[in-house]
């Protein structure tokens, strides 16, 4: 029996790596962009790309390795379906609720490591990001060319006609409305200075006018002789949250229940969708040959666009999902196993 669990476990370790490797590195990618809109007011070195990846981690395996989990089961299965290697262990008394109870027993481990990942380690690094980002900002340097279109600090863009020693010449800084109440700024200034200190930069700005566009149309224009732009980065409270204090406020704050009900229920993806995969893989290769495809499909969609839609309240809302994925899971491999082999 020994024997025959190490065939059928070297058999899946080896599909399950190499597909989780290609959507590692796909899910890395994306994540890469997104490290590129992080890092577009900062400057950091390829040591800290490398930082920033790390804290994107715990994220790019939640995404990659319960769904891999899944397909490589079901592919293994079927692989070993499509040679009748599993129709010769079933003929020979090995019971598919031997195969069931050992897979789920793995898919439970990985299921309660991804439940760590989601809930301990996703807030951990959130934190240790946002700190370090906010960090990066402070230490930002002043060193933009003139005469050049779209150059950007922090929140806004600068256009600087020349420079003489420290004292910027006819500079436009422009403020867009980059989320709900924002508004759109726009200052012109014959002359600026660049005030560095301990916490960021500010701008001092002589002899000027300022544009405020609000949101119902409305433009209002004010002239200055001295304008000080504070685009400081308050950085006095670098602290890391407690893990559990991340998610105090999930049934108040929309995005907080989203990212939990998120990253809850594909933790359990493995162990509710386990008999799925065996439903799926184990078949009279004959008479079956492209349900698995659908079958694989099918499960990901609906349960991926059940916990994208559902989310209030989160609790029940990961238990709704993860125990009717498992329920019918169950129900699937009644039929379509048990009551055959």
């Amino acid at each position: 029996m020994k024997l025959i669990f190490r065939y059928i476990l070297n058999h899946f370790l080896s599909t399950y790596i190499s597909l989780f490797l290609v959507l590692f590195g796909i899910v890395s990618m994306v994540f890469f962009i997104q490290l590129a809109r992080l890092t577009s007011s900062i400057e950091i070195s390829f040591l800290d790309l490398l930082k920033l990846y790390g804290f994107m981690l715990p994220r790019i395996l939640i995404f990659t390795l319960p769904i891999s989990f899944f397909i490589a089961l079901a592919l293994t299965l079927f692989r070993l379906s499509k040679e009748n290697e599993s129709i010769v262990l079933f003929t020979l008394g090995f019971s598919p609720k031997i195969l069931a109870r050992f897979f789920l027993q793995i898919a439970g481990f990985v299921s309660a490591l991804m439940l760590f990942i989601a809930l301990v380690m996703v807030p951990i690094v959130f934190e240790l990001q946002d700190n370090f980002i906010t960090f990066k900002k402070t230490q930002v340097q002043f060193n933009y060319k003139t005469g050049e279109f779209g150059q950007k600090f922090l929140n806004w863009i600068v256009f600087i006609e020349k420079q003489e020693n420290n004292t910027y010449q006819n500079i436009i800084m422009y403020h867009p409305k980059s989320q709900e109440g924002d508004k759109e700024q726009l200052i012109i200034a014959k002359q600026a200075l660049a005030q560095r200190n301990e916490h960021g930069f500010a701008f001092k700005l002589l002899e000027g006018k300022m544009y405020n566009f609000e949101n119902d149309g409305n433009v209002f224009m004010g002239e200055f002789d001295t304008f000080i732009v504070n685009t400081q980065i308050n950085d006095g409270d670098l602290t890391i949250k407690k893990f559990y204090e991340y998610w105090n406020d999930i049934h108040t704050n929309k995005k907080r229940a989203q990212e939990f009900v998120i990253y809850v229920t594909i933790a359990l993806f493995p162990l509710a969708s386990a008999l799925f995969a065996l439903s799926f893989g184990i078949v009279t290769y004959r008479y079956e040959k492209g349900f698995i495809y659908f079958g694989m499909f099918g499960v990901v969609s609906v349960y991926f666009g059940l916990l994208s839609v559902f989310y209030t309240p989160p609790f029940l809302a990961c238990t709704v999902i993860f125990f009717c994925t498992f329920i019918a899971s169950v129900l699937c491999f009644k039929k379509m196993i048990l009551s055959r082999y």
